[in-house]
């Protein structure tokens, strides 16, 4: 299986707001940048719309480092919550609905195509992949068409 890095980031504008995403898929020293962006959206929405676009950016089954500066999607995988999640039919422990489950729902069926390792990296650090993801989703915010026009 061919193994494939994949670095991801999503921002707003407000909160809700205007947003943006990107992912960077890396195999073998080449480099694809991707990015799009959503007038009304959340910060976590795009996060997760990061991951499954670099996700569906792939032509084959891969293996896959997703290395992201969102606790909220690497929590989901890496801590269980997509399974307590499951387990309570889309609850979760306060016995409210999950947010973004149309989403979640994207990533669980990517993930079963892919062998996804998720990788927590510090938000606006030292790692030129993440910052370069940020520029990227920022930039999305702004192509977007303004309101009225």
């Amino acid at each position: 299986m061919k193994v494939v890095e994949l670095y991801t980031d999503g921002a707003c504008s407000g909160n809700p707001g205007p947003g943006g995403w990107a992912a960077l898929l890396i195999y073998q020293g080449n480099t694809k940048e991707i990015s799009g962006g959503e007038g009304e959206t959340t910060n976590n929405r795009m996060e997760l719309k990061a991951a499954i676009e670099g996700l569906k950016g792939l032509k084959f089954p891969c293996a896959v480092n997703l290395y992201t500066d969102s606790s909220y999607l690497c929590n989901a995988f890496n801590r269980g919550w997509l399974l307590k999640w499951l387990d309570n039919e889309w609850k979760t422990s306060n016995k409210s609905s999950v947010e973004n489950r149309d989403l979640w729902e994207q990533l669980i069926e990517l993930t079963k195509v892919h062998k996804v390792c998720f990788i927590k990296v510090k938000s606006h650090g030292d790692n030129a992949h993440n910052n370069r993801c940020d520029e990227l989703a920022r930039a999305a915010i702004k192509a977007l068409p303004k309101e009225g026009k």
